[in-house]
């Protein structure tokens, strides 16, 4: 009996699935160690973030913390090698948390401790703290592919893209938009919240967390952002502070911040303009120089 021949275009789709598969395979042996696919809904660049950090070269520093710290962009940053991990609407835990279950550390981790009221993401957490061991491994490839074209597509800017437009910013005199409304709320906020039960879970499980990771050669530092005075004087504000600095009394233990006060300027007495944040990262800049001592 003749054997009917397979249409044309059945041939195609087939030699197509073929070298699809291959392309991710490929893209598995070269991206695919600690990838995770970034949720197609997700567009504030937590996933985005927290995928390039799984997925590339361990950085010699990671700053982790709360929405305050997300504003310091990385492409401010001159010191290399350097990853924000901080979560708009996080916990400092989170990233903390994040950061000690790689199988590598940076040489530095710096951990911002102005907002500890809120708690870890333990689905975060867990997500970039396990291996994809479970997922079939039919879907692995595709799913490697998918991620690696993501984050190519989310590519960040460098320092030395920003570098012009960063000088032009810095030179400029302090901005003057009008915050008292939003100042008056963040302080009513502020004042109204009593984070020490939350605070306490934070403080302890960051020094859980400083001790895993110290032991393992890496150095932890703290660090506060600074507010506008109306803000650091709340009692959110100050509880925060006296809590995390009785565990923490030893200066060594912080990095310090010596931007010029007026010289910052606040969208709502919490979090930094874009100067002032410039300024701010000036100053983590130089003080990490001095850690890391002449190149």
């Amino acid at each position: 009996m003749r054997q009917i021949a397979a249409p044309g275009w059945l041939v195609r789709c087939a030699s197509g699935a073929a070298l699809l598969l291959l392309a991710c395979g490929l893209a598995t042996a070269r991206f695919g160690h600690g990838l995770q696919l970034p949720a197609t809904t997700t567009r504030d660049g937590t996933l985005i973030t927290l995928n390039r950090y799984a997925r590339e070269p361990v950085p010699d520093v990671v700053l982790v913390g709360s929405s305050v710290t997300f504003r310091l962009k990385e492409e401010y940053f001159e010191t290399p090698k350097l990853r924000n991990l901080a979560l708009a609407g996080g916990s400092p835990v989170t990233g903390l948390q994040i950061v000690a279950g790689q199988s590598r550390l940076p040489k530095i981790v710096l951990v911002e401790t102005n907002v500890l009221s809120r708690p870890a993401d333990a689905a975060l957490i867990e997500r970039y703290s396990r291996s994809d061991r479970g997922e079939p491994l039919f879907f692995r490839p595709l799913r490697t592919a998918v991620a690696a074209y993501e984050n190519w597509l989310h590519a960040p800017v460098t320092h030395a893209q920003v570098s012009g437009a960063l000088r032009r910013l810095l030179k400029q005199t302090p901005g003057d938009f009008d915050n008292r409304v939003y100042v008056a709320r963040a302080v009513q906020e502020f004042n109204a919240e009593d984070p020490t039960t939350a605070a306490r879970i934070s403080v302890a499980k960051i020094q859980q967390l400083i001790v895993a990771i110290e032991n393992r050669g890496a150095r932890v530092l703290l660090l506060e952002i600074p507010f506008a005075g109306e803000v650091e004087s709340t009692r959110s504000a100050i509880i925060t502070r006296e809590m995390v600095h009785g565990q923490f009394p030893d200066p060594d233990r912080w990095l310090k911040i010596d931007a010029q006060r007026h010289e910052l300027r606040w969208a709502d007495g919490v979090h930094l303009d874009e100067r002032s944040a410039a300024i701010v990262v000036q100053s983590i800049d130089g003080a990490l120089a001095s850690l890391r001592g002449p190149r």
